[in-house]
């Protein structure tokens, strides 16, 4: 990747490189990492130690504000996530959600966001025997190497913008790695406005991941036109198996299949069901209508939900890819499941973001500029 960057043509318009082959998917083909025979769940340790889980959603900074004292190193009883409980689970990597409950926002918004971010590096800084942060696909495979858990920062909410698109660079320069477009003025159930098309834009320039969980058809479908990186949902599960707002019908899934976007199916009783059989469920089906390069996992641990019978901590990813192993999932395919989707689309994300910068400066535009 990093030469495919840096013979770049930099004349070259960020639009024309949809057609370019993405580097880490021309990789040596898959080579198989457990004995077939042996039972699903010693195959499925062997897969996950060789491709850990990059989770695409935790909740734990929150959590932890709450409480007044914790050593996530030794083990925390009192979360659903710790050091121990990661490695168990074979955790390499995980989205730390910056997100703020609903009854906070304009300018409290923002400073909640930078309170929130300050946290995390903090508990991480705490933790250096079992945490680190990273803020690329290269620093996140490199922290798993370590023998460390890759902290990824994000998703915040758009809130935390307050409309300015110098917030949204600061917190980039923070380590923000993703964005949720939702619950802001410019993106609404109406859909993106010119301003958020702006903020989506920058977000490419800088490398900031648009997560469109919860997000209204509208402003998919436009994000989808507009962003030239991979996007994602950090929680969204089939709507064809379960009806829940934030799950996600299957044109939907299709034209994120299409779109080389990320569906981080959320291990949540309420959106996927109440057994490891029904998150399996949901996991064939975006599998088998968006593709396998486009479906993830998201444990949403510590975020205030319920979690599936067997499921109930980040230690217990083996149990859920051994239900897979059963239903005949290639290793392949679980390999893209738990680590390489995640990273293709890091990787995609900084490829675009590098293109981006050589041929557009910050954008100055205002809210007021372009709808008011």
């Amino acid at each position: 990747m990093a030469d495919l960057q840096d013979e770049l043509d930099t004349t070259t318009e960020v639009g024309a490189l949809d057609g370019l082959t993405d580097p880490f998917l021309a990789e040596e083909p898959y080579a198989p990492v457990s004995d077939p025979d042996t039972g699903p769940l010693e195959r499925a340790h062997a897969i996950l130690a060789a491709h850990p889980v990059a989770d695409g959603y935790s909740g734990l900074p929150w959590a932890l504000r709450h409480l007044p004292w914790f050593d996530l190193e030794l083990g925390e009883s009192s979360v659903d996530t710790d050091v121990p409980r990661l490695r168990e689970g074979h955790v390499g990597a995980l989205f730390w959600s910056l997100h703020l409950p609903e009854s906070i926002g304009g300018d409290r918004a923002v400073a909640a966001t930078l309170e929130q971010l300050d946290l995390v590096r903090t508990v991480v800084g705490a933790h250096p025997e079992g945490l680190r942060l990273a803020h690329t696909a290269g620093e996140t495979a490199d922290v798993r190497h370590c023998g460390r858990v890759a902290v990824l920062l994000g998703p915040a909410g758009a809130a935390a913008l307050g409309d300015s698109l110098g917030i949204l660079r600061s917190l980039r320069a923070l380590g923000l790695r993703a964005l949720t477009l939702s619950g802001a003025s410019w993106a609404s159930e109406a859909g993106l406005t010119r301003f958020g098309e702006e903020v989506l834009r920058e977000m490419n320039r800088l490398g900031v991941l648009a997560d469109l969980s919860g997000a209204s058809a509208d402003t998919v479908r436009r994000a989808i036109a507009v962003s030239k990186a991979p996007v994602l949902w950090t929680r969204s599960a089939a709507r064809a198996l379960r009806p829940h707002p934030a799950n996600l019908p299957d044109d939907l899934l299709a034209e994120l299949g299409a779109a080389k976007g990320l569906c981080m199916v959320p291990l949540t009783a309420e959106q996927t069901g109440p057994s490891v059989r029904d998150v399996a469920d949901h996991l064939d089906h975006v599998r088998e209508v968006a593709g396998p390069e486009c479906v993830g996992l998201s444990g949403t641990y510590d975020a205030g939900t319920a979690h599936p019978q067997d499921l109930a901590d980040a230690s217990c990813y083996p149990l859920l890819v051994a239900e897979l192993l059963r239903r005949g999932w290639a290793e392949s395919d679980i390999a893209l499941l738990t680590w390489g989707n995640v990273q293709r689309v890091l990787r995609g994300a900084d490829f675009t973001a590098r293109a981006a910068r050589e041929r557009r400066e910050p954008s100055t535009a205002k809210i007021s500029d372009l709808d008011g």
